[in-house]
């Protein structure tokens, strides 16, 4: 599969939300960083597929799914590489209050599975949300 496909699938399988599906596209070993705070449990690095799939349900039980709105810009590939653009609008759970913020994701493909994703989304205003 070419990075794009990979990174195709990876966006079709997240929005079906099986978490363990998700995890399957990954490397056995990874380098996956979601930047945050201790008080946004879902952030920081992972290094197994397993991990992801715990992100993905963590993140799950914090958010509103159902209200997800994911709007993709671009997806530029070159090689291994491909960076998406976009925003993404979430409602946190614990607050009501929905955020709304673009995002950039950078992945980076071998052998048909992700071995790298990291999320660049604006943390102070996820934090925010979540303020009590």
């Amino acid at each position: 599969m070419t990075t794009r496909e990979v990174v195709e699938q990876f966006l079709g399988l997240l929005a079906a939300g099986d978490p363990d599906a998700v995890a399957q596209i990954f490397a056995d070993e990874i380098d996956w960083y979601v930047p945050g705070s201790d008080r946004l449990p879902w952030t920081g690095r992972r290094t197994t597929p397993a991990e992801v799939a715990d992100y993905l349900r963590v993140l799950g039980e914090n958010i509103v799914p159902e209200e997800n709105i994911d709007k993709v810009e671009a997806l530029v590939v070159e090689g291994r590489h491909a960076v998406l653009l976009g925003e993404f609008t979430r409602t946190a759970r614990s607050t009501g209050r929905i955020y709304r913020m673009p995002i950039a994701m950078h992945f980076q493909v071998a052998d048909g599975r992700i071995t790298k994703l990291y999320l660049y989304e604006d943390t102070a205003k996820v934090a925010e949300a979540y303020a009590q």
